[in-house]
């Protein structure tokens, strides 16, 4: 028994059983791919796969039995190395960072710059993604650290773990009707508009589609994007409210815009940081999770770590940024872009 034989099974299923991809996955030929999953069950006396013919189709039960054993396995032999390299080489390495669109552009650059200059020999790579490609660079090994508000802590084989709250604004062009309004703006008054705001599945999107649902509004959506960029820049020519992330609307950048609080109509969102699950993290990873989310100290993510699952609460809050300051709340709150990670004084 061999890792490459192990690695072969692995993405024998990560690509669909589609052996020409598993071959250009592993740099040899399909031929050889077969000849590695054969032995391998040859050796453990059982078919790991269903086949037609010579072609791969499924997995057996024994196999769907053994994949989590070799997924194990050479996450461990991952981890092996990693450990390894924390002693030879303690500031040097890579460190792959999958996010959304949003955190990307908003939370993430502080987080970005202070690590660079922490830790100028580690090279940084930086994927945009949904919230559910961003779990499955995780998943697969291909991101260390994924950061988004959707969906990550709904997949089995992540520990995702609460770094801030924030809310959704409305945006609109000077004069706007709704900059008249008195009082707060309700969900009835904010369907007489066209609506521009997020595609499905991104940046709190379930919570405005569940705000209008239970109160029985049906809001005329005239265009969704997956950036808060191109939503502002639609509302601002004046053809619909704009509902951006909070963070996303900056008053010095955004001169041709007007915000007004939406923390009332759709309540708050959650961004969470997820890894691995039993991955093992360098110190430089350590180093950049607190550098994002200062709540999450390294013996924070360790004790997550150790019992595969994010704590019920932070062991520890950040210092609120400068007026006003956050409303007490279970989770660290984050209005504005300057708020997006607290410890960078943002």
């Amino acid at each position: 028994m061999n890792f490459q034989q192990l690695r072969s099974v692995r993405e024998a299923v990560r690509r669909g059983f589609n052996l020409t991809e598993v071959a250009q996955t592993l740099n040899t030929s399909q031929p050889g791919v077969s000849r590695q999953i054969r032995e391998l069950e040859d050796e453990l006396g059982i078919e790991l796969f269903v086949r037609v013919g010579k072609r791969l189709t499924g997995l057996t039960e024994p196999g769907s039995h053994v994949l989590p054993i070799i997924e194990r396995i050479l996450l461990n032999s991952h981890n092996l190395r990693k450990a390894g390299q924390e002693y030879v080489a303690p500031r040097s390495g890579q460190l792959s960072v999958a996010a959304t669109h949003s955190q990307a552009r908003y939370a993430l650059p502080r987080a970005v710059k202070q690590f660079s200059q922490h830790f100028p020999e580690i090279r940084l790579h930086l994927h945009q993604g949904t919230p559910q490609q961003v779990a499955a660079m995780l998943l697969a090994g291909e991101a260390d650290v994924g950061i988004a508000t959707e969906a990550l802590a709904q997949f089995e084989g992540l520990v995702a773990l609460p770094c801030y709250r924030w809310s959704h604004s409305l945006v609109v062009p000077p004069g706007h009707e709704l900059l008249q309004h008195d009082g707060p703006v309700t969900l009835s008054r904010l369907a007489e508009f066209p609506l521009i705001t997020y595609d499905t599945g991104y940046t709190g999107r379930s919570h405005i589609d569940e705000a209008f649902a239970h109160h029985q509004v049906q809001p005329e959506i005239a265009l969704t994007a997956m950036d808060a960029d191109v939503i502002k820049t639609y509302a601002e020519l004046g053809m619909g409210v704009g509902i951006v992330a909070s963070m996303a609307f900056d008053p010095l950048r955004d001169k041709g815009l007007r915000a007004l609080d939406a923390s009332h109509l759709f309540g708050f969102n959650l961004t969470r940081l997820a890894v691995r699950a039993g991955t093992y993290l360098r110190s430089y990873e350590e180093a950049f999770i607190e550098a994002f989310a200062p709540s999450l100290t390294a013996g924070v993510v360790r004790a997550a770590l150790d019992e595969g699952r994010a704590p019920t609460r932070l062991a520890a809050t950040a210092p609120p940024p400068p007026p006003p300051p956050p409303p007490p709340e279970p989770w660290p709150l984050l209005g504005a872009v300057q708020a997006a990670v607290p410890a960078l004084a943002d």
